[in-house]
């Protein structure tokens, strides 16, 4: 039975009284009120149990759900630092990914400018060289034409024009 109950049995009790005349007083069965008394005896150890009981049960889970909160709390932080982390390697990844292509961007523009460098001494050296040949075919001719003019003149046949251009080898 609720010790709560048993108050309010007590109160109707003593309420219900009959009055002493003359005084304050009321009369009440001592039989009744110590049954009641017994009553709370019984009643308010198993009431404390219970209160006991509730009062652990609740400690408990106050406590699990801190260790709850805390295993979230550490599974949070330990994902956030792996995010972190990751988000960082991605930063250190594209940095070193441009710097790679930077560095490639770099290398195929000297190589260009080597080979348009080399190709340009090639294509000087044969300016050159043709110059040599242009002048020393020119040459050649001229000579052709004199001799050829010569041999007109003093009416001797035409001459050999592979010949004379072998024997002056100076054009080339």
């Amino acid at each position: 039975m609720d010790v709560l109950v048993l108050i309010d049995k007590l109160d109707d009790l003593v309420h219900n009284a009959k009055a002493v005349p003359l005084t304050d007083q009321v009369r009440i069965d001592r039989e009744e009120i110590y049954d009641i008394l017994d009553q709370m005896r019984a009643t308010i150890p198993e009431e404390i149990k219970q209160a006991r009981w509730i009062v652990k049960e609740r400690q408990e889970m106050l406590a699990e759900a801190k260790r709850e909160c805390d295993r979230l709390i550490g599974e949070a932080r330990e994902q956030a630092v792996r995010e972190a982390s990751q988000t960082e390697i991605v930063k250190i990844a594209e940095r070193q990914a441009q710097d790679i292509v930077d560095d490639a961007r770099r290398q195929a523009r000297e190589t260009r400018l080597e080979m348009e460098d080399w190709a340009d001494g090639i294509l000087s050296s044969l300016e050159v060289n043709l110059d040599k040949f242009l002048v020393a075919v020119r040459r050649g001719r001229e000579r052709l034409h004199e001799r050829s003019q010569e041999t007109v003149m003093s009416g001797i046949g035409p001459i050999d024009p592979v010949a004379a251009v072998a024997e002056d080898d100076s054009y080339v």
